[in-house]
């Protein structure tokens, strides 16, 4: 979802790139949620660190306490910022279907806030203009 919105927003001003720490397939629910914000994920293939080819990154934003510590193992040597954003996993929630697609959505929703908010580099309050302002 992250890497999702950070293309969605910045384009190719910013590189995005996600990664977790085991291997997993396409969370279907992830994808319903992203598929309500308008944003298609079906094609994603989730990687891993060590699937990624570059590191070359100048940060590392992790959302889990084990991400967080695999990140800053694989850091340690390396010239680049890590930091943590807690999240909810939201495949760790037990309930209806809506239930947990509700936890998904609330991750969803926290990220598109946090990634907008910390890689958009205009000025806080420059980000939107007044509906009602005219330019001359």
């Amino acid at each position: 979802m992250a890497e999702a919105f950070g293309r969605h927003y910045f384009g190719r001003s910013v590189y995005f790139a996600s990664a977790g720490v085991r291997r997993g397939e396409l969370d279907p629910l992830a994808v319903a949620a992203m598929e309500e914000s308008g944003i298609d994920i079906a094609g994603h293939h989730p990687h891993t660190f060590e699937d990624l080819e570059d590191a070359g990154f100048d940060l590392i934003v992790t959302l889990s306490p084990e991400a967080h510590h695999k990140a800053l193992e694989f850091t340690r040597t390396l010239a680049m910022d890590v930091i943590y954003w807690p999240t909810l996993d939201p495949s760790a929630v037990e309930g209806s279907r809506e239930h947990v697609l509700n936890a998904y959505r609330a991750v969803r929703d926290t990220l598109a806030v946090r990634i907008k908010a910390f890689f958009d580099p205009r000025p806080a309050g420059a980000q939107e203009e007044p509906e009602n302002q005219t330019k001359e």
